[in-house]
């Protein structure tokens, strides 16, 4: 009994120390990789650039003053909508004392002119009337007087143009009051009820009163690198994505490419500019940032490989193609245009042929098994 025993507790010692031998022999072995594949693909290829830049309109105006002072009043705030002629603001004239002092000395002097001519024409009408001198005599004094009143009105006019920036003939038309020339939307106004202003003219910009634009007509400004600039064209079509409004996909038309390039972080960038076509009841604020995608070039219905599958040596181009199963071989291939993602085949492979996925361990040789 107890030698039976002792036997199966050897059988069973034998058993577990094989085991334990074959467990670690299997445990120690590489395990075989398995290669995935994939196959070329019929597809369409785009390739296109990006540009970033801008929606502005395309009529912006300044509204400057005509004469300098002061704001007295403002008709105005930004986002309201105007029309050619509104009121935008009243300026209030701070005349310059030189200049007043002035048009009060050409207003007395002419006041005494036409006292005198006043006084010889009375006399000239005596003499006339007692037929001493001729008609004609007293015709160039009666021009005199006419002369001397006109000159009173003009000095008159004068000075109130320097006091007030008004005329008693000119009334409506006064320069005091600022209007629109176009019209659209108020877009800023950056002054406000008391603030100085200066007038335009030939050697100051002047105080801007209001910023006016028509938000009917965008554009999208924008600027691409100078690798890409020499495929644009005018007439391109763009698709254009508004940060603002990323729900959205507008349309525009390329109508203008800056000939001259500007460097910015040491590249050179070129400003393009193209027509926003807007869609019905939408609106699109001013300055809203926003990027165009540009088609440059596409392909369709043309066989595709992605770019990760393919191993690049100088000039040259391959796939591994897998010839017997989990055994590949390397095989030279033309390509043609490429969107980053896929790459267009030209030749070298077919549709049916299975590619060996190149994020799998690489085999090293050639042909692998």
């Amino acid at each position: 009994m107890k030698k039976a025993l002792k036997i199966v507790i050897g059988v069973i010692i034998l058993v577990v120390f094989a085991g334990t031998i074959v467990y670690l022999y299997q445990k120690s072995q590489a395990k075989p990789v398995i290669f995935e594949t994939t196959t070329a693909q019929v597809t369409n290829i785009v390739k296109k650039t990006v540009a970033t830049g801008k929606v502005v309109p395309r009529k912006e105006i300044e509204i400057k003053p005509q004469v300098s002072g002061i704001i007295s009043e403002l008709y105005v705030e930004a986002g309201q909508k105007v029309k050619k002629g509104d009121m935008i603001a009243k300026v209030r004239i701070i005349p310059n004392m030189i200049s007043l002092n002035e048009a009060e000395s050409r207003v007395n002097r002419a006041k005494i002119n036409l006292d005198n001519a006043r006084q010889n024409y009375d006399r000239q009408k005596t003499l006339y009337d007692s037929r001493v001198i001729a008609i004609a005599e007293l015709q160039n004094y009666e021009v005199a007087l006419k002369t001397a009143r006109e000159d009173v009105d003009a000095a008159e006019n004068n000075l109130q143009l320097i006091r007030e920036g008004i005329t008693k003939t000119a009334g409506a038309a006064s320069n005091t009051i600022i209007r629109s020339t176009i019209e659209g939307m108020v877009l800023t106004v950056p002054v406000e009820v008391g603030n100085s202003v200066i007038e335009s003219n030939t050697f100051n910009d002047g105080t801007t009163i209001a910023t006016i634009a028509d938000m009917g007509e965008m554009i999208f400004k924008g600027k691409v690198d100078e690798s890409e600039v020499g495929k644009l064209h005018e007439g391109m079509e763009l698709i254009m994505t508004v940060g603002a409004i990323d729900t959205e996909k507008f349309t525009a038309k390329l109508e203008h490419i800056s000939p001259k390039g500007v460097e910015e972080n040491g590249a050179i960038q070129f400003e393009i500019r193209a027509a926003v076509e807007l869609k019905e009841n939408m609106f699109i604020r001013a300055g809203y940032s926003a990027n165009a995608d540009i088609v440059l070039e596409h392909r369709d219905s043309v066989l595709a490989v992605q770019e990760s599958l393919i191993k690049y040596e100088g000039d040259t181009a391959s796939v591994e193609v897998e010839t017997a199963p989990q055994t590949f071989k390397k095989k030279i291939i033309k390509t043609g245009l490429s969107d980053g993602v896929n790459v267009e085949v030209l030749s070298g492979i077919t549709k049916k042929d299975k590619l060996k996925i190149q994020n799998a361990p690489d085999s090293g040789t050639e042909e692998k098994k």
